[in-house]
């Protein structure tokens, strides 16, 4: 795993190589994030964190753990402390080591698999794909543009659990980057310089599309155009060089 400092200068050093190297600022890469601008969990709690206890309480009552209610809140405080609205970082860290960390002072047996399975299958989270979502991806395909993804995924969630949702999306996708696969989370900028260095463009031929704050900023942070995806009309400025309102608004863009 890169440190920040490394991940930075390896950064810096591909948008000073692309620069010199010039090239077309015909866009060629399209980057989106998922959740809120590609599809949405239609039950996901306001907050992760409120289900945390609900979450353990369902894995002990499921696997039949001897584990006490006092257990339990030591495994939430241990896990609020990994998520990085709580307490910010942008490295990515391995859903095994959250939950061993979360599970150490639990006095039984158990299948650390089991427990991140059940623990977030129990959310009962229900995947909607945006109507014009997969329409905008063929036709972009078919338009000759390749179609990335930079994603964050949910503290200790899984990476396959995470695509399981969207699964009908994945073919659309020429190369799909997560926080876990990257190793850090945006604003860290390291996922879209793998996406560039994977197809050979610069930053000025990649556009980066999201609905939060932070994925202007990443987009800013590389140097690729930052398209802001406002589908509640909240009509917020982080700075993004242009606003849709949905997927069908970026054809006036290209």
């Amino acid at each position: 795993m890169f440190a920040k400092a490394d991940a930075a200068d390896a950064v810096s050093a591909f948008c000073v190589m692309s620069n010199n190297y010039g090239g077309s600022d015909m866009i060629k890469v399209i980057g989106f994030d998922i959740g809120g601008t590609l599809m949405e969990y239609k039950n996901m709690p306001n907050v992760w964190i409120d289900y945390y206890k609900t979450g353990f309480e369902t894995v002990r009552d499921r696997l039949e753990l001897h584990i006490s209610d006092d257990d339990i809140a030591r495994s939430v405080e241990v896990l609020r402390g990994y998520n990085p609205k709580v307490k910010y970082r942008e490295e990515d860290i391995a859903p095994e080591v959250i939950f061993t960390d979360a599970t150490s002072h639990w006095k039984c047996s158990f299948h650390l698999e089991k427990v991140i399975d059940i623990f977030y299958r129990s959310m009962g989270l229900v995947p909607y794909i945006y109507p014009d979502t997969v329409s905008t991806l063929k036709q972009l395909r078919a338009d000759g543009y390749k179609i990335a993804t930079l994603t964050d995924v949910a503290t200790g969630m899984p990476d396959e659990l995470h695509k399981s949702y969207f699964s009908e999306l994945m073919p659309y996708f020429d190369m799909y980057v997560s926080s876990l696969s990257c190793g850090y989370r945006k604003p860290n900028p390291k996922g879209l310089s793998d996406i560039a260095e994977h197809f050979g463009v610069s930053p000025a031929e990649m556009v980066f599309i999201g609905d939060e704050q932070k994925d202007i900023i990443v987009a800013k942070r590389f140097g690729c155009m930052s398209v802001l995806i406002d589908r509640k009309g909240r009509n917020a400025d982080f700075g993004q060089e242009h606003t849709i309102m949905n997927l069908t608004q970026l054809e006036e863009i290209l």
